[in-house]
């Protein structure tokens, strides 16, 4: 019986994923819980208590998913993005032409959250190899030729072994395959 390279190689990548998934999965899991429950894309400013706030569950952004599921490993980055900035404003984006840190949206803009993850050392190389993607990667991109956007690596797989990722972009958290669907801009590993 002779089997083609394609599908030696699709089962190597599919088990190199699934081995991958067990070293750090929590993130993505955490991240996969708001599958069915944040079901709208919002990106309405809204007032936050301070620390710990977030806009009702079944709304948010891209950025929400990633805030959320770090919530549960107990970062909070509403508090860590603006302590960040209140130390050092001058190293984050000047986009929105604000002279100070604001709590309530610092974090949930994807911009900013580059900057943090690099300045925690977090920035790993940005690849198109679907290897070198963990679960609870973050990964950036520019969706809609202009739009930054922010995904969580799954820890679930295609058959040839390309991470899922967990977003929102416009109609609640999903899974799907997509980690190369649009114009990478950053990977993050946080340690």
């Amino acid at each position: 019986m002779r089997i083609s390279r394609t599908l030696i190689f699709g089962a190597f990548a599919w088990l190199v994923c699934v081995l991958s998934a067990a070293a750090d999965a929590r993130l993505a899991q955490l991240a996969r819980q708001q599958i069915g429950v944040t079901v709208e894309y919002d990106p309405t400013y809204v007032v936050l208590p301070y620390p710990g706030g977030d806009v009702a569950p079944e709304r948010g952004v891209c950025t929400d998913v990633i805030i959320r599921a770090f919530r549960g490993i107990g970062l909070d980055l509403q508090k860590a993005v603006h302590e960040d900035m209140k130390k050092a404003f001058a190293a984050y984006p000047r986009i929105w032409g604000l002279k100070r840190p604001d709590k309530n949206i610092d974090h949930r803009r994807v911009p900013n959250l580059r900057t943090y993850f690099k300045r925690r050392g977090w920035e790993v190389p940005l690849t198109h190899n679907a290897a070198d993607y963990r679960p609870g990667d973050l990964v950036t991109c520019i969706v809609g030729g202009h739009l930054p956007h922010i995904m969580i690596v799954s820890d679930r797989c295609t058959q040839n072994g390309t991470p899922l990722i967990i977003h929102n972009i416009g109609a609640g958290t999903e899974e799907e395959d997509a980690l190369f669907l649009y114009p990478l801009t950053g990977h993050y590993r946080p340690k």
